[in-house]
């Protein structure tokens, strides 16, 4: 995050179609959920994993190429495509991906019938100016199926508060009216922003793993429930992740975690920023979701050109043991946009 900016680092952070329309109505998605987005803070842990714990250690292979590219010069994703969030909806691989035009950081779509070959559809929204988004960024999000819906959560405005929009066909978006993840009190460990979500479903909940940054500017993993993606209550004893040691790929800040369950555990691929701005991907894993360890043997640098000093926002889908993950990459060693960013494809295999 850059000091006249305050936004979170890591973008959290083909074919124009045709962009998706906004409506300013309020659906009953909405109005069947509590309007307020803050539940207070207690004490709680994830379920259980399904399955007893068992040995397993993932294998990173990445694709050589990018799969989606930067759009032409004056598109709205011209200068930097980023950080993905896969969901399979109607059989249909969804991406809602960031795109940065130079100027405002933005939300589009594109889909895909096996995840590989994407298909643009264009911008579906940026931020609205006349709220509390301001005109900065709408982007930087996680999207979730719920009830036939598809839930996204996204960060806006300064300082980054988390937001909400629905959609029934993923073309036609109707936010929220109001953050439904704010600000921690003064002195907490995200009192100057929250961003950064990932929200996956566990048990009757959803659970929302996100960064928060306090008045130190140190950026750390958190994590949060919601019965309905509206109300949502923080971890008492949040962060749950930690900045790495003096001179570890992970020391000067954390961000964009992406969790799973598998093998007896919740995994978590997060994005681990150095001094040097460089970026790259670490493991950590839990038996509850709270208490986390970090896999030190687990740090994943691009090794192409084209993301040889960024590699970050993971999302992941399961298929069977194997994990299917796309992210973000770039070769410029930036805290924030203007990475030459692209997005690309791997598998995290046992």
């Amino acid at each position: 995050m850059t000091s006249h900016r305050i936004r979170f680092w890591i973008l959290w952070k083909g074919e124009a179609g045709r962009p998706g329309r906004f409506k300013a109505t309020v659906p009953l998605f909405f109005l069947a959920a509590s309007l307020t987005g803050c539940g207070g803070y207690a004490d709680f842990q994830l379920p259980a994993p399904a399955t007893a714990p068992s040995p397993a250690h993932y294998n990173w292979s990445a694709q050589a190429m990018p799969v989606i590219f930067q759009g032409k010069p004056g598109d709205w994703d011209s200068h930097d495509v980023l950080n993905p969030s896969i969901v399979l909806f109607h059989r249909t691989y969804v991406n809602l991906y960031s795109g940065w035009d130079g100027k405002t950081m933005s939300t589009g779509l594109a889909t895909s019938s096996d995840g590989l070959h994407w298909t643009k559809q264009g911008k579906l929204f940026g931020p609205d100016t006349r709220t509390w988004e301001g005109d900065y960024i709408a982007a930087n999000g996680a999207a979730v199926e719920s009830a036939g819906q598809l839930m996204y959560f996204y960060q806006a405005g300064r300082p980054p508060r988390i937001g909400l929009a629905a959609s029934s066909d993923s073309r036609t978006w109707t936010k929220h009216g109001e953050p439904v993840v704010g600000l921690g009190p003064r002195g907490s460990w995200d009192e100057r922003g929250v961003a950064d979500p990932y929200v996956i479903h566990a048990g009757t909940n959803l659970y929302m793993f996100y960064l928060g940054m306090d008045r130190a500017q140190r950026q750390r993993l958190g994590v949060a429930r919601s019965p309905d993606g509206i109300t949502w209550t923080k971890l008492r004893t949040n962060p749950v992740l930690e900045l790495g040691a003096f001179a570890a790929f992970d020391e000067r800040g954390l961000g964009e975690p992406a969790v799973w369950d598998a093998h007896g555990y919740y995994w978590m691929l997060y994005t681990g920023r150095d001094r040097k701005e460089n970026r790259r991907l670490g493991l950590a894993r839990s038996r509850d979701g709270v208490h986390w360890d970090k896999l030190s043997d687990f740090v994943i640098a691009g090794d192409q050109p084209w993301d040889s000093k960024v590699i970050c926002d993971p999302s992941v889908i399961l298929d069977g043991d194997t994990v299917r993950v796309w992210f973000a990459g770039g070769d410029v060693p930036s805290p924030d946009q203007d990475l030459h960013g692209q997005i690309g494809v791997a598998t995290l295999k046992p």
